[in-house]
């Protein structure tokens, strides 16, 4: 069995645990305050509670769950991890409203080869276009009408596979996103994003998105801002 581990227990963290827990996969959380922090988590759902560090040396795959922003404090991390470890990143870009200005990526560097340089490891991006509250109800068996696709991008087509396996685990059906230099297709603002397509319409999606960011999906001279008022 492929041991789990997510790095981050926000909405997104949270409801990859009771998600895979669920569906069998022994799964570790770890969070910056510490493993007595997800006592709660780990009660109801089985997941184990511990360290980033631990996580580190002992996935098969490592889950990334931290507000962009804080991939930095990630550096270094994985310089002990195993080297067959799939690293999934799960975050987005919202510099009006949590991340500020990271020039790199208001130039242009997609949001996924950012977090790259910084971890020092590819990573496979996914569960990044889905609300938390979404992906936490709406998985549904393989093959019913309404499954809702998520896109996977990454360099490695084997990861991208494995990572593929996962999301039919779960209710979701994979649709193969291109490269990690391609993974700007499935970025905020994109018509794919938060849509809750099929496998076809996320096809289409990313077919269609542009390269240019939106503005309101730009840092601004006053950025950040909150979620509630952005700047």
């Amino acid at each position: 069995m492929i041991n789990i581990g997510i790095i981050g227990s926000g909405n997104i963290g949270t409801a990859l645990a009771r998600l895979l827990t669920r569906a069998g996969y022994p799964v570790a959380v770890a969070n910056s305050r510490g493993p007595a922090s997800l006592a709660p988590l780990a009660q109801e759902t089985g997941c184990r509670a511990t360290t980033v560090a631990d996580i580190v040396q002992t996935s098969d795959i490592a889950i990334v769950a931290v507000p962009l922003i804080n991939i930095v404090q990630l550096a270094g991390a994985f310089d002990a991890a195993p080297a067959h470890q799939i690293v999934i990143d799960t975050s987005n870009y919202y510099p009006q409203h949590r991340d500020g200005l990271i020039a790199d990526i208001e130039a242009g560097v997609p949001e996924s080869v950012w977090v790259e340089r910084h971890l020092g490891r590819p990573v496979v991006k996914a569960f990044n276009s889905i609300y938390a509250e979404k992906l936490a109800v709406v998985g549904q068996p393989a093959g019913s009408t309404k499954r809702v696709a998520l896109a996977v991008a990454g360099d490695n087509a084997s990861d991208k596979a494995i990572v593929m396996q996962l999301l039919d685990a779960i209710g979701f059906d994979g649709v193969d996103g291109g490269t990690i230099a391609q993974s700007w297709r499935q970025q905020p603002g994109t018509p794919g994003y938060l849509q809750d397509f099929s496998a076809a319409g996320v096809t289409k999606a990313l077919a269609e998105a542009s390269e240019t960011r939106a503005p309101e999906w730009k840092a601004t001279e006053r950025s950040p801002g909150t979620f509630v008022a952005p700047a």
